[in-house]
């Protein structure tokens, strides 16, 4: 509540400074506000949807099960739903690794988190379909490179048994 009463002020002390400025200012501040709004309040509405149904248990239950193409998709799928902090899903990665879970399905899942839905609105709103679309896609690509790269040296037999005798 601080910024918005902050933001307020500063217009208030504004107005007594330079009035025209400041009329154009806010003019400009609600003509981004009127664009915003709607993203935002499906933004709210999408993480609290995300939030009932994404649990990181559910996560770990699927994340070991199926093909390697279907692991992989699960992973990414995963990594762009997940939602919270960052390191709050730390714990629950190595909890997977322990368990078996492959090292390059941990950074499929990790680089998609770059990808948040409920940000997506926001985006389009901004730059547009294509821009979105085209970073969506190459972010998820480069997410699958990631994943083969770091498989390649860290689940290989004998990257397993450096890891195991650590």
């Amino acid at each position: 509540m601080f910024f918005p009463l902050a933001v307020v002020g500063l217009y208030i002390v504004l107005w007594y400074i330079a009035p025209e400025k400041t009329i154009v200012a806010v003019q400009g501040s609600m003509s981004i506000f009127s664009h915003v709004i709607l993203p935002i309040c499906l933004v709210f509405l999408l993480m609290i949807g995300l939030n009932l149904v994404m649990k990181p248990t559910n996560v770990v239950r699927f994340l070991g099960k199926g093909t390697p193409v279907k692991m992989e998709m699960f992973a990414a799928v995963a990594g762009i739903i997940s939602a919270g902090p960052i390191y709050a899903w730390y714990p629950i990665l190595k909890d997977l690794r322990e368990k078996g879970a492959k090292h390059s399905l941990l950074a499929v899942f990790l680089v998609n988190r770059a990808v948040k839905p409920f940000l997506l609105p926001v985006m389009i709103s901004i730059f547009g379909w294509v821009y979105v679309a085209l970073l969506t896609l190459f972010i998820m690509a480069g997410s699958f490179f990631v994943g083969i790269i770091v498989g390649a040296f860290l689940d290989s037999p004998t990257a397993s048994r450096q890891n195991n005798e650590d």
